[in-house]
């Protein structure tokens, strides 16, 4: 006999799990929806040529590819082969890695049918082939919103007050969301005459909370950057609270510097823009997020009560569509991560006060004629929207109030032959024990 498992680094939800995650879900769609955002889905599967090339060298061997259909094989010589080229040549199609390049894919083959700015938001599975360790997945999901077809920091500022909302309406308190600008990060590298690297070294900054200077620094040495010019570079990535005073650090610090003069003075609109005191807004030029489309601000958030990875990241991308041949359509986004934030919040406790609500009344039938007394009523209650469930049998009523208990269903409406010929029910209060005989049409009276 076959033993049951699931591949490594996906999940089983139960019930109690789903239900929290759908809380979560909701508390984020509904936040995206006051600020204008339109829903949006698109396929599990974009052709390979879509996501390739548009996370970098080491996203693109996170790709999950999909095998062709049928003998995928048989016009390739395996005896003059190279296993780079034959992924290609035996996968079409891939399962997506995000839920942006995805979005430019659309937006380019919709372009006549959009108005623009176009705000929208999407909430599925992605799926990256990356080693399962706690609280990274090779499936999880993302909830994303993005704005196209605008290059104004207005909506940088937007976010900062989404991320406020949202972590409020969650109960989560103790974050920082860091910000950075890539031009920032292009003066850092300017500064010590290695533009050429800027990918590679983007790269590996971005592994700097992972592996700390030590490591960066043997990484940026192995791309053949010198002692001096890494020393120089670690001094340049500051971190600061976002604020007029750090801002004016900045550029004095790279002063002379076009790009650092650009990035200095959309920071500052944001800044003004946001004008959200609640929110702990660090400025943080080590952040870079080594994804290859980001070409200007660029978020993450990450807890402060807990050691664990980002809850939610971001940034804009003006070249994504120009990939499928639109250009001028200036981008920016954030996502959520949906599975690290429930992680957060049941480490935190953060979910005692979600009720795990799947049915308001059961219906026992002491009898079989006692079913075509409950069964309408219960549609009656449904269409009040209430949540019921009619017991499916008849059986002794512990067997079906022990049910009732173990799914903490707080009423029980219970029929037999007396209630039955009084006309009435038997209503129970489970978690008090009190019941009263009642009217049918009394029930939702004495609900509390």
């Amino acid at each position: 006999m076959q033993k049951p498992s699931i591949p490594k680094g996906t999940r089983d939800f139960s019930p109690i799990v789903l239900s929290k995650r759908k809380y979560i879900l909701s508390q984020i769609e509904k936040i995206y929806q006051s600020f204008g955002f339109m829903p949006l889905e698109t396929p599990t599967m974009e052709n390979l040529s879509t996501l390739t090339g548009k996370y970098g060298e080491e996203g693109d061997q996170l790709l999950f590819k999909v095998l062709n259909n049928g003998d995928f094989i048989k016009d390739i010589d395996l005896n003059n082969v190279d296993s780079k080229k034959l992924t290609y040549q035996i996968s079409e199609k891939g399962l997506r890695y995000d839920l942006t390049v995805p979005l430019a894919r659309y937006v380019v083959m919709n372009q006549h049918l959009i108005s623009f700015p176009f705000k929208r938001y999407q909430m599925q599975p992605v799926w990256r082939a990356d080693r399962p360790q706690k609280n990274r997945y090779r499936e999880f999901w993302q909830c994303d919103a993005d704005v196209l077809g605008t290059p104004s920091v207005m909506c940088e500022a937007d976010f900062i007050n989404i991320y406020q909302q949202v972590f409020k309406s969650l109960n989560i308190t103790d974050y920082v969301v860091k910000i950075n600008h890539r031009k920032l990060l292009e003066a850092a590298i300017d500064s010590i005459n290695a533009s050429s690297f800027f990918t590679k070294i983007t790269i590996i900054i971005d592994k700097l909370d992972k592996i700390g200077k030590e490591g960066v620094s043997k990484e940026l040495i192995a791309i053949g950057l010198n002692d001096n010019q890494i020393t120089e570079l670690f001094n340049s990535l500051i971190e600061k609270p976002l604020n007029t005073e750090s801002l004016t650090d900045i550029e004095q610090h790279f002063k002379g510097n076009q790009k650092a003069e650009i990035a200095i003075d959309e920071l500052r609109k944001i800044l003004r823009y946001a004008n959200n005191n609640e929110i702990n807004i660090q400025l943080d030029l080590s952040l870079a997020r080594g994804l290859d489309y980001y070409t200007g601000c660029i978020f993450e958030v990450v807890p402060t009560s807990i050691k664990m990875g980002s809850i939610s990241g971001g940034g804009r991308y003006d070249n994504l569509t120009g990939m499928f041949g639109l250009s001028g359509i200036s981008g920016v986004g954030i996502s959520f991560g949906i599975d690290r934030i429930y992680d957060l919040m049941e480490e935190l406790n953060l979910f005692d006060e979600v009720k795990q609500n799947f049915t308001d009344i059961i219906f026992c039938a002491m009898d079989e004629s006692s079913f075509e007394y409950c069964l309408p009523l219960a549609t009656e209650l449904r269409a009040q929207n209430l949540k019921i469930e009619v017991y499916p049998q008849v059986t002794k009523l512990k067997k079906s109030l022990d049910y009732a208990n173990n799914k903490q269903i707080k009423w029980a409406v219970i029929v037999g032959e007396n209630e039955l010929k009084e006309g009435k029910v038997m209503l129970k209060n489970l978690e008090t024990g009190d019941q009263n005989l009642i009217l049918k049409s009394d029930i939702i009276k004495h609900l509390n």
